[in-house]
């Protein structure tokens, strides 16, 4: 049984903040989106003590809030509560809201008797984690994340558009790649981020101009701790959605707003250190190459890969994004320094050799993200696979696509993998797969505009 929460940390959070009223309680369900309650003020330390009731349900909901009873966490269970416990470290005001006079809280659900619950995203990622612990090795891992800034109000089509930029009240219609003016034209945005960053101890690292009209990155520094990593990506998220509607912007991380412009990613760099300190994927030169076991750790994750696109691509919008040259690899593929496949060495200090995942899109859970990619690593490792020869030059030139594109068959593939439903548990394994296939078989039932246009008088 998980003991009741130190209690220093919320008083102290009262003591140093008089003025929030309010607390969001945060959990993540399947697709990242939080989730929870909001309690007044007086009642934050008996949360901490007690923590909170909510059904475990909440890890059967699909991308509109509805149960998919197929999951068996509905009805079939009396629809039931668990209890979620804060996770120490997460109580941190949420500047952009209420002048400063709400605060939020990170909460993490357990079973009846302790125990963590088996569908909890966080979870399972901990699950993962435990073992590299008893291997005596350490993740340490970082994640960039682009979204897009769109105008609140829609085009005469009523669709998503790009900003008009604050700087010069132009709508945004280039690409602008790394471009400083661009990030001087949303400087109070961006700043505004940066210093409700820093109010949250997330450990936010660079901030650049991406390849398309109101698209932006901001990545997040490396952290020893994979569980914490995953936790600021999704309070990053909530971050920079809410100080966007300040700004009369919506900030989205759809994997593809627009059709014919580059999707969102969330790349993520990795690397394991020994009890020692030593990053296990650095040769003694200093050179690329690496180390065995980052070849281990390369095969292990293209091995897995065709099947964690369930995983890595989760919704239905996550497919539009793999199209040829736009920077989404679209074949298990890897390289030294190359942008063009699924993993990337990057260049750099032999002390920072690492992979970089450039597969998922934003719209990914981060913590499901992390679990998949750091158990395809253990497989790679456990079974010392080797990868291919590594590509050099346009990988989208030499390679066929071999990873689906099809919603359907990325399920299909999930669901018959035990490598990943033992790594992730068996039963968190059947609910996800349930819970996507569900939501596309209503997806399905949606007939889109297009086909209107295209087929309602043509055939």
């Amino acid at each position: 049984m998980t003991p009741a929460s130190d209690t220093h940390e919320p008083s102290d959070f009262l003591e140093k903040h008089p003025d929030v009223e309010s607390f969001d309680l945060l959990i993540s369900d399947l697709n990242g989106v939080l989730r929870g309650k909001r309690i007044p003020r007086d009642n934050l330390l008996k949360a901490h003590e007690n923590g909170v009731n909510l059904p475990a349900s909440l890890f059967a909901l699909d991308i509109n809030g509805n149960t998919i009873e197929e999951t068996g966490l509905g009805l079939a269970t009396g629809d039931s509560d668990r209890v979620c416990r804060p996770i120490p470290g997460t109580l941190m005001g949420t500047p952009w809201l209420r002048d400063g006079r709400q605060a939020q809280l990170l909460m993490t659900m357990e079973e009846i008797d302790g125990s963590p619950f088996f569908a909890d995203p966080r979870q399972v990622l901990s699950r993962v984690l435990a073992n590299f612990t008893a291997r005596g090795l350490t993740p340490v891992v970082a994640l960039e994340l682009e979204f897009y800034l769109v105008d609140r109000r829609r085009d005469e089509r009523g669709k998503a558009q790009p900003p008009c930029s604050p700087g010069t009240g132009e709508r945004a219609t280039q690409s602008q790649l790394y471009s400083i003016n661009e990030l001087d034209e949303y400087a109070d945005f961006l700043e505004e981020i940066q210093q409700a960053a820093i109010e949250q101890s997330l450990p936010l690292d660079t901030a650049l101009k991406e390849c398309a009209p109101g698209q932006f990155e901001i990545n997040l520094i490396h952290c020893d701790d994979a569980l914490r990593a995953a936790d600021s990506a999704v309070l990053l998220k909530r971050l920079i959605r809410g100080v966007a509607l300040n700004h009369d912007f919506e900030a989205t991380f759809m994997a593809k707003p627009y059709g014919n412009e580059a999707g969102n990613g969330a790349h993520v760099h990795i690397s394991l250190i020994d009890e020692e300190g030593r990053n296990v994927f650095a040769s003694d030169d200093e050179d690329l190459l690496g180390t065995p076991v980052l070849k281990q750790a390369i095969a292990g994750v293209l091995e897995l890969m065709p099947a964690s696109v369930a995983i890595l691509a989760p919704n239905l919008n996550s497919f539009r994004r793999f199209q040829p040259s736009l920077y989404v690899p679209m074949t298990p593929s890897w390289g030294y320094d190359n942008r063009t496949v699924a993993v990337r060495i990057p260049s750099g200090p032999n002390a920072a050799r690492r992979i970089e995942h450039r597969v998922a899109g934003a719209d990914v859970n981060p913590y499901l993200l992390l679990a998949t990619l750091l158990a395809s690593i253990l497989h790679g490792l456990n079974h010392e696979l080797t990868p291919p020869a590594p590509i050099e030059g346009n990988a989208y030139e030499q390679l066929e696509p071999t990873l689906t594109n099809s919603w359907l068959q990325a399920l299909d593939l999930f669901a018959a993998n035990d490598v990943l439903a033992e790594a992730l548990g068996r039963d968190f394994h059947h609910v996800y797969h349930i819970n996507r296939r569900e939501e596309r078989a209503q997806a399905m039932q949606a007939v889109s505009p297009l086909e209107y246009d295209w087929y309602l008088r043509n055939v």
